[in-house]
């Protein structure tokens, strides 16, 4: 609690710092801050508006831009110099205005340049940042919504270069690939703070819903040097509602034929709107109009629950856990002419109950349970001053504190984990002579107190890490964007730090683009919370040595081409990236009844190959098709004298995904489907005498592949009803004995993770609604 005390001794001093006068303008680039212009595009049919989805929103003169998500709206950075905006759809009239106030939402009307029939909403082939050098998919809203999303590790259901598996047949905890790796490569932010790190790492991803989220930045390779130094194979950040959001009201429901309940609220509200009294105005003076209300508060709440025992393969255990979750954000924001704040606070609890099915439990014999409890409670805070007419330059200050508590029990094994994080970046940004040079640059610190106790073992450390870092972008207008930074953390275990990361993007032509990246990533791993399934066994659990971090270096090239099939839009997207281990945790599982953790000795990589091509074959129809091909090895056995270079477990080499989605006019009916095809993936070999360095001389184990398919049909209604009907994996496929010796759980041989390959569960099927008031 010393921690928090201490946070909130920081979090009371921001609002200080923010008045200093040394203070600068915010930037809109600033991680943390709001981009400088939001706004929504729309069209009056009938006296009504309609927001217009995929619109191009520009800076005048520049391609600097953005398009609209499915609701109209639209976040565009500010230009540094430009204040002319464009809008601009087909079939419709560009308009041009003059943003003279950035701290106001923009609305703007396009007109039809004839008379039509019905109205088009298409959106652009593909979400891949124009502008981002780094190699950025987004994911809207409209994308989102193709599926139930019912959280973050649900949100991935369309999309080619994040795959998501349950990762044991117990826990339901799920975890993400990414170029080859597991989620805690990837550094998962909420609104630019670290979020799903640390003890969060197992069940993160089920803490963020799905209806709170308004969008997702998946980002390749090595991120920005200003968000620290996790980010190893990747990086995705998370944008949910805000308090000032204009669409101040939405409810979800969902149902599934498991049994799950889920119900979503997102409530926002303007507090205070300024308004010059009559009574205050002089005889023939013109009242004032109302001013935008400065203050808002917005509350984001969330609770889902299953209770319902599922056993599709008869095995005695629970296909899924039960459970029940609650999660709540209240948040407030001010928007000043020259400050900018907002702070809240987080909440979450959540109890897990998997295992044997309750008919087991008696006084003679207990029942195989996994148990599991979460209290996480979290506190965060964001301020900058403004200077509106130096854009150019700005501070902005984050400040984040964590308490997350987590206690479970496997079978007869405890485990009690704790975890205390204080977060803090202060971002200076201004350019050098002219806006072609631009430089970010600030201070960090990152303080995590961690405890863990499995069983007899027990892991305690603290990490203070100061940081300092510094990135320069140049660009050549229209053809060049070079971002090269750096970082030094002053790691208080581990020792001096550096971090170099380079991000380039060409435009070989208007529609070309090639980007290249590199950079060295740093983390130190918690081994029990990050492999949460594999405890779930009766494998005996040993820390072969002292743990050291993990150091890799990733290096990625990309082309991106926008191009027309038969006059139609299309983009293909083709990646390569290479992650290369200096240091890494290498989990072993092939001793059976055995689980060992042990450094990198020798090599360790991962080859990732993706192409993607996105086309709108006719108006309001979207098709994607992707391929994937994964090559990860790492060295096994050092501690053993067996060092061999062998194919990473549970990576699929081959993936194919395939989606189609379709709309009619105003969204009145939407139907999309997915199919995906996961190749085979290499099992251990769980016999008596397994020896690494033997490894070609004994039968090798892979699962085999599988199809997968989802889809889902919405009706919306001019009320602002929306209901949904979907099913997820309708393909029926699934593992059939996914545990090993479930019928002796306290036996020597029982284990329920290094074997789950494939889905635990066959089909699904869920319906729901969605609900927002029209205006």
């Amino acid at each position: 609690m010393k921690l928090l005390f201490l946070w909130m001794v920081m979090l009371a001093a921001s609002p200080v710092l923010a008045q200093s006068d040394s203070i600068a303008t915010k930037l809109p680039t600033v991680p943390g801050q709001e981009v400088a212009v939001r706004g929504i595009i729309n069209e009056t049919v009938n006296n009504r508006r309609i927001p217009l989805a995929g619109a191009t929103v520009r800076w005048a003169g520049t391609t600097n831009g953005t398009v609209t998500d499915s609701t109209g709206r639209f976040r565009l950075t500010q230009h540094p110099t430009v204040r002319q905006l464009i809008a601009s759809y087909v079939g419709y009239q560009s308009d041009t205005l003059t943003v003279t106030n950035v701290a106001s939402e923009v609305i703007i009307t396009l007109r039809s340049e004839r008379t039509l029939q019905e109205v088009t909403v298409s959106g652009a082939p593909g979400q891949i940042d124009r502008i981002n050098p780094i190699q950025t998919e987004l994911i809207t809203q409209r994308t989102l919504a193709k599926a139930a999303c019912c959280n973050l590790s649900e949100s991935f259901e369309t999309n080619a270069s994040v795959s998501v598996s349950y990762s044991d047949a117990v826990t339901g905890a799920k975890q993400i690939q990414f170029l080859g790796l597991g989620g805690q490569y990837v550094q998962t932010n909420v609104e630019n703070i670290p979020t799903v790190r640390g003890l969060s790492t197992t069940f993160g991803l089920n803490y963020i819903p799905g209806t709170w989220i308004t969008s997702i930045d998946v980002g390749k390779g090595a991120g920005s040097v200003v968000n620290g130094y996790e980010s190893m194979s990747g990086q995705m950040n998370v944008e949910l509602q805000k308090p000032d959001d204009k669409q101040t009201l939405f409810l979800n429901g969902y149902v599934n034929s498991f049994g799950r309940y889920e119900g979503n609220i997102n409530w926002s509200k303007p507090i205070g709107a300024n308004r010059n009294s009559p009574n205050q105005l002089w005889p023939g003076h013109k009242q004032s109009q109302p001013t935008e209300p400065k203050w808002s508060v917005g509350v984001l709440g969330h609770a889902s629950t299953l209770r319902t025992e599922i056993d599709q393969n008869n095995d005695g255990f629970r296909d899924l856990p039960l459970y029940t979750q609650v999660n709540l954000i209240n948040r407030y924001k001010y928007n000043g002419d020259r400050y900018m704040a907002q702070f809240g606070v987080k909440a979450l609890y959540e109890d897990r109950d998997g295992g044997q099915l309750s008919r087991f439990e008696s006084q003679s014999s207990p029942r195989y349970s996994f148990l599991n409890t979460t209290k996480r409670l979290e506190f965060f805070s964001k301020t900058a001053k403004l200077y509106p007419d130096k854009p150019y330059k700005g501070l902005g200050l984050i400040l984040n504190g964590v308490h997350h508590e987590q206690t479970a029990r496997f079978g007869f094994a405890p485990y009690d984990g704790r975890q205390q994080t204080i977060y803090a970046n202060l971002i200076y940004q201004t350019i050098i002579d002219n806006t072609n040079h631009s430089i970010k640059t600030g201070l960090s610190y990152l303080l995590d107190d961690y405890l863990e106790n499995y069983k007899t073992i027990k892991t305690a450390r603290t990490e203070s890490v100061p940081g300092v870092f510094a990135e320069y972008t140049y660009i050549y207008p229209e053809k060049l964007t070079l971002v090269a930074g750096g970082r030094v953390d002053f790691h208080n275990l581990y020792g001096t730090q550096f971090t170099p990361r380079l991000h380039l993007k060409y435009n070989l032509t208007d529609n070309l683009s090639l980007r290249a990246s590199a950079g060295r990533g740093f983390r130190v791993p918690n081994p029990f919370a990050e492999n949460f399934g594999y405890l779930v066994s009766s494998r005996a659990v040993f820390l072969k040595e002292q743990l050291r971090p993990e150091v890799s270096w990733n290096y990625g090239l990309s082309l991106t081409n926008d191009f027309l099939i038969f006059s139609k839009k299309a983009s293909l997207t083709v990646d390569y990236h290479r992650t290369n281990f200096l240091n890494q945790l290498i989990v072993d599982i092939e001793h059976p009844r055995e689980l060992y953790f042990y450094n990198l000795q020798g090599a360790s990589f991962a080859n990732s190959f993706q192409a993607e091509l996105n086309v709108q074959p006719a108006k309001r129809f979207e098709l994607k098709a992707a391929y994937r091909l994964f090559d990860v090895k790492q060295s096994m056995g050092g501690p053993f004298g067996e060092e061999r270079l062998l194919p990473k477990m549970m990576v699929s080499r081959d993936r194919v995904l395939l989606n189609a989605g379709y709309a009619l006019p105003f969204d009145k009916w939407k139907f999309d489907a997915t199919l995906q095809w996961n190749g085979p993936r290499r099992i251990p070999y769980l016999r008596e005498g397994y020896v690494h360095t033997t490894y070609q001389n004994m039968p090798v184990e892979f699962a085999p592949g599988f199809y997968n398919l989802n889809a889902q049909v919405s009706r919306a209604f001019r009320s602002g009803w929306e209901i949904y009907l979907g099913g997820e994996n309708l393909t029926g496929f699934r593992q059939q004995n996914p545990i090993v010796a479930p019928n002796d759980p306290f036996g020597p041989s029982f284990d329920a993770g290094a074997q789950v390959w494939g889905p635990i569960t066959g089909q699904m099927v869920y319906a729901g609604f969605r609900f927002k008031p029209q205006h």
